[in-house]
């Protein structure tokens, strides 16, 4: 993995099951579950997953970019002009962290570490 690449993208949906037959019918993705709200895909080109919600899908699509120093980046893009939506976190195989691009994107930072 490389510093500062897109490594992962996100999406949401309401039906998890559903989406999943959806583009392994029509793509031939391939799943795995990480409980009931959330599944990752590969076969796409680019791995990624679905967050389950119920909310409306509004922006469904989470850019996950790659870096191995998350407290460093987070500074620098803060000092850069970007907003912190939410701070570093862990999940299952990582930590990462959210924030707003002077645009108004969001996007998302994650590491291993």
């Amino acid at each position: 993995m490389k510093n500062n690449h897109i490594d992962y993208i996100e999406f949401q949906a309401a039906d998890l099951e559903g989406i999943k037959a959806f583009y392994n019918k029509l793509f031939g993705w391939t799943f795995t579950d990480y409980g009931p709200d959330y599944v990752s895909f590969t076969g796409s080109g680019v791995d990624g997953g679905f967050r389950r919600t119920d909310d409306p899908v509004v922006n469904g699509v989470l850019v996950v970019l790659y870096h191995a120093d998350l407290e460093g980046l987070k500074m620098e893009i803060i000092e850069a002009g970007g907003t912190l939506v939410k701070d570093i976190f862990s999940f299952p195989g990582g930590r990462r962290f959210h924030f707003l691009d002077p645009g108004g994107n969001e996007l998302a930072v994650w590491s291993e570490q």
